[in-house]
């Protein structure tokens, strides 16, 4: 059996293009999910500007907070495995957008289990302010001559890891599910459920 150093820099290549295999289709995948929820957001406001949301919220109760916690964790989960595992090193306005998004796992884990409407007042500044961030994060890559006084060198704001169906970055995917929330708890969520004080 031949086994010298070549064995294990093809063996390492392998590995590596597994890898990066991987990290395509877990971020092709993230990609799908965000549209699927952009989607969503725009039907959603589409039946509530049409006055045609009233009887879904009532038979909905408290189920836009589970969708509201699966976005929050599904989003953190992601911004993990980005970090973690694909390497991409996160910019400023990234760890701003995860500071947002983050809390909001075990924020809505504990409304969702509840049943608690009463957590809009938490949820709303928090993503309200992970969607601003996220907002200005979109449009620094798109526009790198804004200012952007938060971030490095080392872990520039402006550099796009990824970018799926030509405008599907991570900031967007960010965009996305904090604005995914927002629907999900102003819009649907009813203001008749249990709601706590």
């Amino acid at each position: 059996m031949f086994n010298d150093g070549g064995d294990r820099v093809v063996l390492w290549r392998g590995s590596a293009l597994v890898h990066e295999r991987m990290t395509l289709a877990v971020t092709t995948f993230l990609a799908l999910l965000a549209l699927f929820a952009a989607a969503g957001v725009v039907v959603i406001l589409v039946l509530a500007a049409a006055g045609w949301l009233d009887g879904v919220r009532e038979m909905l109760g408290a189920a836009p907070l589970w969708l509201a916690f699966a976005v929050a964790a599904t989003a953190t989960a992601g911004s993990l495995y980005l970090s973690e595992v694909a390497g991409f090193v996160p910019c400023a306005l990234c760890w701003y957008q995860r500071i947002a998004m983050y809390p909001l796992v075990i924020i809505l884990g504990i409304a969702a289990w509840r049943g608690d409407v009463g957590v809009r007042r938490y949820v709303v500044p928090l993503g309200g302010i992970g969607a601003i961030i996220a907002a200005y994060h979109v449009a620094l890559q798109r526009m790198p001559g804004l200012p952007s006084g938060a971030c490095s060198l080392d872990a520039p704001c402006t550099l796009i890891y990824v970018e799926r169906f030509g405008f599907v970055t991570i900031p967007v995917m960010a965009l996305i599910g904090f604005v995914a929330i927002l629907t999900l708890l102003v819009v649907l969520l009813p203001s008749g459920a249990k709601e706590e004080t």
